[in-house]
């Protein structure tokens, strides 16, 4: 009998761990290193995000990660839907020619970069990463979506810290996540 989504998510509620004051004072780390550790945990956040896909969105081109916890979830789904996978870096990090947008961080600025020829316009994409906190890094991940001229058909996380409301950033595009805090 296979699993339900509830036992795959307990499951992988149970293989994330809580560190407190890192990396400073006041924040609680949500760590998901002992999902990577768990064949069993892993799978069945691969098997999660491919129900969700396959019920919500009848066409996906790509699948979009972001650097660079979005490179560990995000080729295991793309393998599952036969579909190919993109990445979205740091800037100067990848070779040839790049397509790059700058946004804010919490003490600062980044930029976040793809290859020019990564993604076509027109081109379905969903956009994956292990967690939502205040939004920047997705929303410039979707900024370059919009340069390149394709369709974010929504976001993708393991966990979102409801708090900082880092969805309300992504709007109008929807957002997965399959824990919330």
């Amino acid at each position: 009998m296979a699993e339900s989504p509830e036992s795959k998510i307990q499951l992988v509620l149970r293989h994330i761990r809580a560190f407190p004051d890192f990396p400073k004072k006041g924040i609680l780390f949500r760590d998901i290193c002992p999902i990577l550790k768990s064949p069993a945990a892993l799978t069945a956040v691969t098997d999660l995000f491919e129900e969700e896909v396959r019920r919500s969105y009848q066409q996906v081109d790509l699948i979009v990660g972001l650097d660079a916890r979005g490179f560990l979830f995000g080729p295991l789904l793309a393998q599952r839907l036969g579909i190919g996978f993109v990445l979205v870096r740091k800037k100067g990090k990848l070779p040839g020619t790049t397509v790059s947008v700058a946004y804010d961080l919490e003490y600062g600025k980044a930029e976040a970069e793809i290859q020019d020829d990564a993604v076509a316009p027109g081109q379905k994409v969903l956009l994956m990463d292990d967690l939502l906190a205040t939004g920047g890094t997705l929303f410039a991940a979707c900024e370059l979506m919009r340069k390149q001229k394709a369709e974010v058909l929504g976001c993708m996380v393991v966990i979102e810290l409801k708090e900082l409301n880092g969805k309300d950033k992504l709007k109008p595009h929807s957002l997965f996540s399959l824990i919330q805090y």
